[in-house]
């Protein structure tokens, strides 16, 4: 990873403000009734923010840079951790939570102005809860010294270019949006990660061909289990199914955010394993984006309506199936994959054990599930998908790899204990 420059910012206002080796550039369920902390306060704030009429993978996105600015502006105080794009020497005494509010602040006004009046609004009433003085000043100071480089980093990353999506010519294997019109976030395919340049560092190697028997069995699945109407998916299936189809990054980060809580992390781990999680999972939902508009394949829906155009004798045609739900997007490889394999992978690296226990609920359908270890979330995700109609099996191996790999770079580059 590149080591940048200094950074000439506010100045007057704090003084040592470099970039470190690090990042380039950079609906509510039910919350835990713990008490938050600074870091999982704004967590919720942040998610709020950028999930409004937004997708759930540019959410992750401005989601995982806010968690890194939250990182290293506590971090430049706390210390004990490397700062992962952003050193500071803070003027003491500092607050904490003026510092976390400050930078989350500054880094949602800017980067998601359709909710400035709301997130100032929030601002306004958790600064009003820390007492006036030196440290309440000196950590406003300090976390918008942070959001500030941290815009700067970020400024031409491509996240608010307008990237149009040019139909290909249609055909066997070529996804076609349904419905017809834009897909969902085809200007993620070039936007340049939070770790890394290239967004296609870890595109996978593509679908399988129409014609192999690995396609043939993953059609067939997916026909079976995925019809809106099929008799061969179970009532617990079509429950799964449903349960897994709220806005992923709201979902996710409720688990991340109430996990936070219910371990009793303070202030800083909690903002060590929350950037951990988001921008390893940033990265995954960039890496992922720009493989799907690479391959460009086909969803079932189209599959099987046009399987007699698919040159494969295994794979028999129903003009009729439509897949229980639907999503605008590429389907190789899945969104969902790569998003839960980014999360559990790095809680797995954070807590040093797949085994954690978590009660996972859905806004969708008011239940909750129950999982010992991380790997039977990315299992059910994987078959959530299936009785959904919305992938093939392939995809979802391919998007769980995709956000393996992609995490274990993250955090194998960053978050490291400070070296003294």
């Amino acid at each position: 990873m590149k080591r940048m420059v200094l950074v000439a910012i506010a100045a007057t206002l704090i003084a040592g403000v470099t970039v470190a080796a690090g990042a380039r550039n950079g609906a509510q369920g039910v919350e835990s009734p713990l008490e938050a902390n600074a870091v999982t306060h704004w967590s919720l704030v942040s998610q709020n923010a950028v999930s409004a009429g937004r997708p759930p993978a540019s959410s992750e996105v401005l989601h995982g840079l806010v968690h890194a600015a939250i990182y290293d502006a506590v971090v430049a105080i706390e210390g004990e951790f490397e700062p992962f794009a952003v050193s500071i020497r803070p003027r003491r005494p500092t607050s904490v939570d003026a510092a976390v509010a400050a930078a989350a602040r500054g880094v949602l006004v800017i980067r998601v102005p359709g909710q400035a009046g709301t997130v100032e609004a929030e601002y306004a009433a958790f600064l009003a809860g820390i007492p006036d003085g030196p440290r309440k000043t000196n950590g406003i100071r300090l976390g918008r010294a942070v959001a500030g480089a941290y815009l700067g980093l970020r400024s031409d990353d491509g996240f608010d270019n307008v990237v149009l999506y040019m139909q290909p010519p249609p055909g066997p294997g070529v996804f076609e949006p349904f419905p017809a019109g834009q897909p969902v976030d085809v200007k993620l395919k070039q936007v340049r990660p939070l770790t890394f340049d290239d967004p296609s560092r870890f595109r996978p190697n593509g679908p399988d061909s129409l014609t192999s028997s690995d396609y043939t069995a993953d059609f067939n699945e997916v026909k079976a289990l995925g019809r809106v109407d099929s008799s061969q998916r179970t009532e617990e299936q079509t429950e799964i199914a449903h349960f897994w189809s709220e806005q992923t990054m709201v979902q996710m980060n409720r688990v991340v955010r109430n996990l936070a809580l219910a371990r009793g992390l303070d202030t800083l781990e909690s903002a060590r394993m929350m950037a951990m999680v988001h921008v390893s999972t940033a990265d995954s939902m960039i890496g992922c984006f720009e493989a799907k508009y690479h391959y460009n394949f086909w969803r079932p829906r189209h599959a099987i309506q046009r399987a007699d155009t698919d040159g494969n004798p295994g794979t028999a045609q129903d003009t009729t199936w439509t897949p229980l739900l639907n999503v605008n997007h590429p389907e190789y490889p899945s969104g969902h994959a790569c998003f839960t394999s980014g999360v559990t992978h790095a809680l797995a690296e954070y807590f040093g054990t797949d085994r954690l226990p978590l009660a996972i609920d859905s806004t969708v359908t008011g239940t909750t599930r129950n999982f010992a270890r991380l790997r039977d979330i990315r299992t059910e995700v994987g078959n959530a998908r299936i009785y959904s109609g919305l992938h093939f099996r392939e995809a979802m191996q391919d998007g769980e790899r995709l956000g393996e790999r992609t995490t274990r770079y993250v955090l194998h580059n960053n978050f490291d204990r400070a070296r003294h």
